[in-house]
């Protein structure tokens, strides 16, 4: 692995979760269909909870914004505020089209992240990381690198992922959770953002992906980026200098 930064100065590795620490097949087989099954009866049970009242509330004010777009106003699922009823049944179906069209808004990421956590605690999902991640986390843990997530999906969502997992609970090793409202992954001012958080240059920051728009933006923001292609089929790159790796065992190996 290479980089205009040396070893020492990289201290800080941000990591992409989605097609870079689990398989993109967990997140639209597993953890998004969950979420679609159960989002009605959440609803229902949870029904008065002041905090869930809240995401509604912000769904409803996110709908109305994509209903004065005009591409979207024809695919749109009415939102009926007759009653209470209407008023849940809107916000399911809603939901249920954003989950499909993989919109990523931060309302809609926390009711998922909510739903998923009752999934985990009763133990019909767990996370899923490729064989790789658990011991790169310990080595550059080891290393004293500060390991980051910057995900879309929730922060909740993305402890959960990484507290199941199979070889044990991740979260030790991981000193910051990142989603949404950083910002856009593919802004380079959402990157900005998290290095001024961490009080560090954006310099120092490693930041490991299998997007190249948010590698743009990372490395506009200053990062060091890191293209991580799981897949073994071939992939289609634009003329580019930026690192390519397969595996976390490319990376500061020791």
């Amino acid at each position: 692995m290479q980089s205009s930064a040396s070893d020492n100065q990289l201290n800080v590795i941000l990591v992409d979760i989605e097609g870079t620490t689990t398989p993109v097949e967990f997140v639209y087989e597993t953890l998004f269909p969950y979420a679609s099954a159960n989002i009605e009866s959440f609803l229902r049970e949870h029904s008065g909870d002041q905090e869930i009242e809240s995401l509604i509330e912000q769904l409803h004010i996110q709908y109305n914004n994509d209903k004065r777009e005009e591409k979207l106003q024809l695919l749109l699922p009415p939102w009926i505020e007759d009653n209470d009823e209407s008023q849940l049944r809107s916000a399911v179906e809603y939901s249920k089209w954003l989950i499909t069209k993989d919109i990523k808004h931060t309302a809609l990421k926390s009711l998922q992240g909510k739903i998923w956590e009752e999934g985990y605690n009763m133990g019909e999902i767990r996370g899923i990381v490729y064989r790789d991640v658990p011991p790169a986390f310990k080595r550059w843990t080891k290393q004293k690198r500060l390991i980051c997530i910057y995900s879309s999906g929730s922060v909740l969502a993305q402890q959960l992922l990484f507290r199941t997992v199979a070889s044990g609970d991740l979260t030790a090793y991981i000193g910051a959770f990142y989603d949404t409202r950083a910002g856009p992954k593919t802004q380079s001012e959402s990157y900005r953002k998290i290095a001024e958080s961490l009080a560090c240059n954006p310099h120092n920051v490693l930041f490991i992906s299998d997007t190249m728009k948010e590698i743009k933006a990372a490395q506009g923001a200053g990062m060091q980026p890191i293209l991580c292609i799981r897949d073994s089929k071939d992939y289609h790159l634009p003329e580019t200098n930026i690192v390519i790796i397969r595996s976390f065992d490319e990376v500061f190996p020791g």
